[in-house]
């Protein structure tokens, strides 16, 4: 009995459950995550350096394999990111190891210059039970805004607030 009390906060803290149907508790999810997260980084290296989903997906990752060898415990570490429970991130992280691979598979950035990719337009009437999604109007401060940063010189810093006035 004595032991019990002593060794039970000594024990890591294990889900019951995720909650999310057919999303099984994951015990050791940091150490998975640590694993994949350095995995990510390792395959990311084969797409060039230049490209953007390169430079987000080695951002994002480092971030969130420093916050893993950070922290102990998978509460905080669900806490720190913001991004669902460390099992939904094994499945992002899983899932963006796949997409990787297929990247290098399809090399989208290997186009030439001089491709032209053909656009077809369709003309034909949408229904009317069809929402068309077109945005609404901008909101008069951000043309004033815009009217603000082109009448700027470039090296002057500015901030405008919703009546367009600077302060420097």
């Amino acid at each position: 009995m004595f032991l019990r009390r002593i060794a039970r906060p000594l024990m890591a803290k294990v889900k019951e459950s995720t909650g999310i149907v057919g999303l099984d508790v994951v015990p050791n999810a940091r150490e998975v995550l640590i694993s994949l997260y350095s995995k990510t980084l390792k395959e990311i290296q084969s797409v060039p350096e230049d490209e953007g989903y390169r430079k987000a997906v080695e951002s994002f990752t480092n971030h969130r394999l420093k916050v893993c060898q950070e922290e102990p415990d998978w509460e905080i570490i669900e806490k720190r990111l913001g991004c669902g429970q460390v099992e939904e991130l094994i499945e992002e992280a899983q899932d963006e190891l796949k997409l990787i691979s297929h990247l290098n598979e399809w090399k989208p950035w290997g186009v030439p210059d001089d491709y032209e990719c053909e656009v077809i337009e369709n003309d034909a009437p949408v229904p009317k039970h069809v929402p068309l999604h077109r945005p609404g109007p901008l909101p008069e401060e951000f043309y004033k805004t815009m009217e603000a940063m082109a009448s700027t010189p470039p090296n002057e810093p500015t901030i405008t607030d919703g009546d367009s006035k600077s302060k420097q």
